[in-house]
């Protein structure tokens, strides 16, 4: 285990923001923190896990009204829906975090307090435009013409002249020092390609920004100033210290943070590097390690949008392929960090090949055979050298190359590593033939049941953070505990006469992947 990985590790989503029902795109995310957070538990890590719904905010005010229903009760009803999502989708929270939680009020207005006493935040008047939908303020300079030649945001989302009182945070006095940030932490903004858009957006000249709205009342109230509240992205961005406890210093707080990761979609990137620790270093608040900003998921190769009318229940895609191949799918098929691309028939061929005929049919025919051949119980083992290499290969991919690439959340490479060991298990397989084994050389026929139970025990362990119910199950039958599923147990060569002396006894094994059919047409 590398050195290290017993300290605590704090990974956060971006909180979703609920003025509509979630769709793939945010289950994309979560279960992609999931991973991340199942695979540092994994590694011995103490990991803290935050998702949860950003609810305040011009948008929300705006969608509760055409309903005609209060902002709170929009919030009540959207993020309940975003919380099932997550669960849904086995993503294993610590805290679903609501920024209209009360204990969020409080630390938005500690944060604002903790500026306000640098100097940093002032009272004039706000003119200039203003995005609704991404709930920005963009500069004359950022706009781009549309196809009527309306003025839009750099998003391509419409923009409106906004005039206000307004509460000002001193933004342009940090460029130097995340100009600095950038340069001193080369890692703290991922992908490269990412860092490079916020380096030349700092240096292009950053202007002072308006932190509080006059013209509703649906937000966190700015301390000591009536009628005010804060612009959502300051009190969105809180939330990773609220949920640790913040300003407690003796809560959580003080034990995960700074953050190590904050995942975010790349349209959300400014906020999370350029605003975010410029308020932190307002606050003389530690920055973040990481801020990781991933590519967007495309259906057929649009982008997912509630207006486009494009957007992908992640529900009905959980019920109809399983929530174990969906997220199977999404962390192998795409190389994180990039867009891409799904649909029903690669989502289909990925899982019956992969899982279904690959890896679930290696378990499948392993556990029948020693139960039907060998009453269910581990054989003694005399390994010859086809054994050994391939315990060598299995371990070459689940303690070195697989973790290491999860460690760069390299997902599809270490999948990609993973799934050459599995298909190693396979030649092996082909290659021993135990069925034919099982009369020419029954002794023979033993050791590779026994060796293959060996490997397949640490594939599974391996593949967990991606595939948690099934390779769950899978380690049940194999009578593996709970506490025995992490790395540290696959470097342990001792487990398998210690449970071969236990009197475990395997079961009839139960199938874990159906195979899923492509008759289904295309939504």
């Amino acid at each position: 285990m590398a050195e290290g990985m017993s300290e605590p590790f704090y990974i956060t989503t971006a909180i979703s923001y609920p003025n509509g029902r979630p769709h793939i795109g945010h289950a994309y995310e979560a279960i992609a923190a999931d991973a991340i957070a199942r695979f540092q538990r994994s590694m011995g890590r103490n990991v803290r896990f935050q998702t949860g719904t950003d609810e305040h905010g011009l948008k929300m005010a705006q969608a509760a009204r055409a309903r005609d229903i209060t902002p709170r009760a929009l919030a009540d009803e959207m993020s309940a829906l975003f919380k099932q999502m997550c669960d849904a989708l086995n993503v294993s929270y610590d805290r679903f975090i609501r920024t209209s939680d009360a204990d969020h009020y409080a630390a938005s207005q500690a944060i604002w307090q903790a500026m306000e006493a640098n100097d940093d935040l002032y009272l004039d008047r706000y003119e200039g435009w203003y995005s609704v939908r991404d709930e920005a303020f963009y500069d004359e300079k950022e706009l781009i013409e549309g196809e009527g030649g309306e003025k839009l945001s750099p998003q391509g989302t419409p923009v409106e002249w906004t005039k206000e009182e307004s509460w000002f945070f001193r933004l342009s006095k940090y460029q130097e020092p995340l100009l600095a940030l950038y340069r001193d932490q080369p890692d703290f903004i991922r992908p490269e390609t990412r860092k490079n858009e916020i380096v030349s957006f700092v240096s292009g000249g950053l202007s002072d920004l308006s932190v509080s709205r006059t013209s509703f009342d649906w937000g966190v109230p700015v301390p000591g100033s009536p009628g005010h509240v804060m612009y959502v992205w300051v009190d969105a961005l809180t939330n990773y210290l609220t949920g640790i406890g913040y300003p407690d210093k003796d809560a959580a707080l003080g034990q995960y943070w700074p953050a190590n990761l904050h995942l975010i979609g790349k349209d959300i990137v400014r906020f999370h590097t350029v605003y975010w620790p410029a308020f932190l270093m307002s606050a003389r608040i530690p920055l973040p390690k990481q801020v990781f900003g991933h590519g967007f998921l495309l259906n057929r190769g649009e982008k997912m949008s509630k207006s486009v009318g494009n957007v992908v229940d992640p529900l009905v895609m959980a019920e109809r392929y399983g929530v174990d191949q969906l997220r199977y799918f999404l962390l192998r098929e795409v190389s994180f960090g990039q867009d891409g691309s799904y649909g029903h028939e690669a989502i289909v061929n990925r899982a019956n090949a992969e899982l279904a005929n690959s890896f679930g049919n290696l378990a499948q025919r392993t556990l029948s055979m020693i139960f039907k051949n060998l009453d269910g119980e581990l054989p003694a083992l005399d390994r010859n050298e086809d054994d050994a290499a391939l315990i060598r290969a299995v371990a070459a991919a689940c303690l070195d190359e697989t973790p290491r690439a999860f460690e760069q959340l390299a997902f599809s490479i270490g999948i990609e590593a993973w799934m050459k060991a599995v298909f190693a298990c396979n030649q092996y397989v082909d290659a021993q033939a135990p069925w034919a084994l099982r009369k020419s050389d029954p002794e023979r026929m033993k050791t590779v049941l026994g060796t293959l139970f060996m490997v397949i025990r640490d594939l599974a362990i391996a593949i967990l953070p991606i595939i948690p119910e099934s390779a769950g199950k899978l380690l049940g039958q194999m009578g593996i505990s709970a506490d025995e599923r992490n790395f540290a147990a696959i470097e342990d060569q001792s487990w398998y006469d210690a449970l071969r002396s236990s009197g475990y006894k395997v079961g009839q094994p139960v199938p874990l992947f159906p195979r899923l059919e492509l008759e289904i047409a295309e939504d």
